[in-house]
């Protein structure tokens, strides 16, 4: 037993630069301890965090722990490659590291790590204190101490971490929250619990890292070559396009700066933070993209491709890069079939709420209208507002701008609206439209006199004008009101005879459109509009003396 001792060989300054500054932040650091754990085969690894009455970090797994001889041959070797060493596991995980400098982690929350661990019948228990390994040169032998346990006690290994760097309070849900973007190991294998001074723990898991999240549209990317056509050649063409599984997810509201990109992850831990692949992230579209995807052949070769920080793949390489460009081309597809998917989710929402059919009502609008129109609906698309949102904007802009504009601009009787509608705006029967409006008058002329028996220039002057006739506009007393009243007659006798007699007589091919288009029928009928309202306004005469 005295002759035993355990020793930590290193260069001085491997641990300030690969420990204390990589690890400097407690969330990263405490990830690389619960992926140690993971690696010892752990089923659960609890994080138990305390801020009073003093500041510790406690880390429990319940994996395989180490033997005295483990620790030595392994454990304080800074810079072991596991993978190499073939080191088969027992629970036939594939070790999420490689590098084997996770555990200079410890040295980023703590000057002070005591390791305890449990395999078989016996127990280790060493102490790494930072400030004795930089006094020391090149081997450091920490003090340790070996005892029995009792038959059948669980295996594991407890990490306590004092004399930490940070001295600070430890936001549990932040901590919870960014911890569960960090891993994507299968929940049913796996479970991470972290408590704050003794609290309930709280679990993480794969799901946990969504939560936050409510989806509008989701791709599962295993259906992606089946469900946007221009992909399939993409995946026929990339060699590892069958060993990629993950999800992409677009919300409505725009995601919070934490949430957007794809994140990549290998062997159930993250080895690239959220991005999109592509050079240019100007589009509105990455503001609302998350998801994650599993790339574990890229971790199982001998070469390293990922950064010691697992912040970042080393994309030069020959194998990043060909992975880069196939998930650039998924992101710019899974954005265009995103545009198409809002769009119609929006117009079915836009025609719920307001009734407006918005391609029905774009090609209603002549090209001087559509034009602007459409530049408004596609900065609307661009937008941040949600869809209920848009639908109040879209049906506001409608009652602005309907279809036909300009017959309804004039804002003509509603009898026209009923009687010339399909002739003027459906069949584009400008003539026809025009002889509705004329009859629609004379009706309303007979209707209101009681003259059901004639028409024509015979009513019209029975019905009208300031000597003897059947209806007044006006009192008929003044000067004035005389006029009005021989000015209305006159000018529905103009209607009549200028419009109505001529097309009675004329070939429609030699009036229309020549000489009357679209806008001429417009003019008449704004014209049969004004006659119809003052129609409505005039009152039948008390007394009438003789036919005039």
């Amino acid at each position: 037993m005295s002759e035993e001792k355990l020793k930590m060989s290193f260069e001085p300054t491997v641990i300030e630069h690969l420990g204390v500054k990589m690890y400097s932040h407690t969330v990263p650091a405490i990830a690389e301890l619960i992926a140690n754990a993971y690696d010892a085969c752990a089923t659960e690894v609890e994080v138990r965090l305390f801020d009073k009455p003093e500041h510790k970090i406690v880390i429990k797994d319940n994996g395989i722990g180490m033997s005295f001889d483990e620790i030595n041959d392994f454990y304080l070797r800074i810079g072991r490659n596991r993978r190499e060493e073939k080191q088969a596991s027992p629970c036939g995980r594939i070790p999420t590291g490689k590098k084997g400098l996770g555990k200079l982690a410890l040295f980023g929350l703590g000057n002070k790590i005591e390791i305890s661990t449990i395999q078989g019948n016996e127990r280790v228990t060493f102490t790494l204190d930072y400030a004795e390994i930089k006094k020391s040169e090149r081997i450091y032998q920490p003090e340790f101490q070996k005892e029995s346990v009792e038959p059948n006690t669980e295996n594991g290994t407890t990490i306590t971490l004092t004399e930490l760097t940070k001295k600070q309070g430890y936001p549990l849900d932040n901590y919870v929250e960014h911890l569960s973007r960090l891993f994507d190991f299968p929940a049913q294998d796996f479970k991470i619990k972290v408590s704050l001074n003794g609290s309930e723990p709280k679990i993480i898991d794969g799901n946990l890292k969504y939560d936050l999240v409510t989806p509008q549209f989701e791709w599962e990317y295993q259906d992606l070559a089946t469900n946007i056509s221009s992909l399939s050649s993409k995946f026929e063409q990339y060699e590892y396009s069958g060993l990629i599984q993950g999800k992409f997810i677009t919300t409505e509201k725009p995601l919070k700066n934490n949430m957007k990109g794809i994140t990549l992850f290998a062997n159930g831990r993250m080895v690239n933070m959220p991005e999109f692949f592509t050079d240019s992230e100007s589009s509105h579209f990455y503001s609302y993209l998350t998801g994650w995807l599993s790339i574990d052949f890229i971790d199982n070769d001998d070469e390293d491709l990922i950064a010691t920080d697992r912040t970042s793949l080393d994309w030069k390489h020959p194998k990043t890069s060909k992975l880069r460009v196939f998930l650039g081309e998924i992101v710019r597809a899974i954005g265009q079939d995103w545009r198409k998917r809002r769009k119609k989710e929006k117009d079915d929402e836009v025609k719920g709420e307001s009734g407006v059919d918005i391609e029905n009502w774009k090609n209603k609008l002549p090209e001087k209208e559509r034009e602007p129109v459409e530049v408004i609906l596609n900065r609307l698309e661009d937008s941040e507002l949600t869809n209920k949102e848009q639908a109040e904007v879209i049906s506001a802009l409608h009652s602005i701008i309907p279809e036909y504009p300009y017959y309804h601009w004039r804002h003509l009787h509603q009898d026209l609206h009923t009687a010339c509608n399909d002739f003027y705006n459906e069949k584009k029967d400008y003539l026809s439209a025009a002889i509705e409006a004329v009859k629609v008058f004379e009706n309303k002329v007979q209707k209101q006199t009681g003259l059901h028996s004639i028409d024509g220039r015979e009513l019209i002057e029975q019905a009208f004008g300031s000597k003897n006739s059947i209806l007044l506009l006006t009192n008929n007393k003044t000067k004035a009101e005389q006029n009005l009243e021989d000015g209305l007659e006159q000018l529905a006798c103009g209607t009549w005879t200028g419009f109505r007699n001529s097309v009675q007589h004329e070939l429609r091919a030699n009036l229309s459109p020549s000489i009357f288009n679209d806008k001429d029928a417009l003019d008449l009928i704004s014209l049969v509009s004004y006659l119809l309202r003052k129609v409505e306004q005039t009152k039948k005469r008390s007394k009438v003396v003789s036919s005039k």
